[in-house]
């Protein structure tokens, strides 16, 4: 059964930081991409940031690139998301995601989500 738990989401000040963390379970990690998306409310889930299975690579979605760091550490199969200079905006529910595309099928699991919230 595959597992993704977020965590370290809370309420923060505008221009402070934060540190997600996701922790996974039940699938080969390595072999995964991961994503951090939100979801502000009334919204559409948004990609925020991806990572690549070895971690070689990175995407950041405009609004957060130079403030937001994804990592990943596979030997503890947990995939990180690191705030900084928060803004209001950025309240929203995160969430985990882990993929992967084997023999043209693809595979994807969501964690149940982390609140973030940023006060002015």
């Amino acid at each position: 059964q595959v597992q993704l738990v977020e965590s370290g989401g809370g309420l923060v000040q505008s221009g402070g930081s934060l540190r997600l963390s996701c922790a996974t379970s039940g699938l080969t990690f390595s072999n995964y991409g991961m994503s951090w998306y939100y979801q502000a409310p009334g919204k559409e889930r948004e990609l925020v940031a991806t990572i690549t299975s070895n971690g070689g690579s990175t995407i950041y979605a405009d609004s957060v690139k130079g403030r937001f760091t994804i990592s990943r550490d596979n030997a503890k199969n947990t995939v990180y998301l690191q705030m900084n200079s928060l803004k209001p905006e950025d309240t929203a529910v995160y969430y985990c995601n882990a993929a992967r595309t084997l023999q043209n099928r693809r595979y994807h699991y969501w964690g149940q989500g982390t609140q973030v919230t940023v006060s002015t």
